[in-house]
């Protein structure tokens, strides 16, 4: 059995390549598949192109907005996975976040699943009123807003962990892999929101609120001549 006690796997001093060293010796202890990771990112790619003419037809700004940009994020994760497939090994140093790394899987990955509870409940509503509950459209926004508000914390975070790698004078970028075990359900919800698209609940109440509006007007219109 070969002794890997003296190899580094990250850091200025590394001297462990994928050559030397196995996979399992890197902090994810797996390589990422090359197949399925490309895979992944065409069908995200291809979401975020329907979303944007879906978003276009409906005139959605906000929904289509944070769908692009969150299909924009999962395909920079599953490049870097294709970059991480090349070499499993180097990855940046855990020392520069603010966190530890655990901390952020304990966070962002439940708050993941509340906007996504909070958005499949608001479509299921939504598809039971045949698109006339506006408690529907609350609670799609209420889980669509939540989830914008945690990946722009994020976001933050990743820039600051970025900023500080960059003042350490790192010299081989990597790109730290998403979980395997939220792949297909986050890609199984971007498709869902396609199917369960607020667009037609949107449009149905701007015509309600147009019907009403011109009924307030007719009456008014009514009341004037009776007068």
């Amino acid at each position: 059995m070969s002794d890997y006690s003296s190899y580094i796997t990250y850091g200025p001093d590394t001297n462990c390549t994928p050559a030397l060293c196995p996979a399992s010796l890197s902090v994810y202890q797996y390589r990422p598949t090359l197949g399925g990771n490309i895979a992944f990112l065409i069908l995200f790619g291809v979401a975020m192109i329907v979303h944007i003419l879906m978003g276009l037809r409906w005139r959605t700004w906000f929904f289509v907005f944070c769908m692009f940009w969150g299909c924009v994020d999962e395909m920079i994760g599953y490049g870097g996975r294709i970059m991480l497939w090349e070499n499993p090994i180097l990855y940046l140093g855990p020392q520069h976040a603010r966190f530890q790394p655990k901390l952020y899987y304990y966070i962002f990955i439940p708050c993941d699943i509340l906007s996504l509870i909070l958005q499949a409940v608001g479509g299921a509503l939504s598809s039971t009123s045949s698109g006339g509950s506006k408690t529907a459209v609350d609670v799609s926004i209420a889980g669509l807003s939540f989830q914008v508000f945690t990946l722009c914390v994020f976001i933050a975070l990743a820039l600051e962990y970025a900023y500080r790698w960059y003042k350490a004078r790192r010299a081989t970028p990597q790109v730290t892999p998403l979980s395997r075990s939220f792949k297909v359900m986050v890609l199984v919800a971007v498709y869902c929101l396609m199917v369960a698209h607020p667009g037609p609940v949107f449009a149905d109440l701007d015509d309600e609120k147009a019907l009403q509006s011109a009924r307030v007007e007719s009456d008014l219109e009514r009341r004037k001549e009776a007068m």
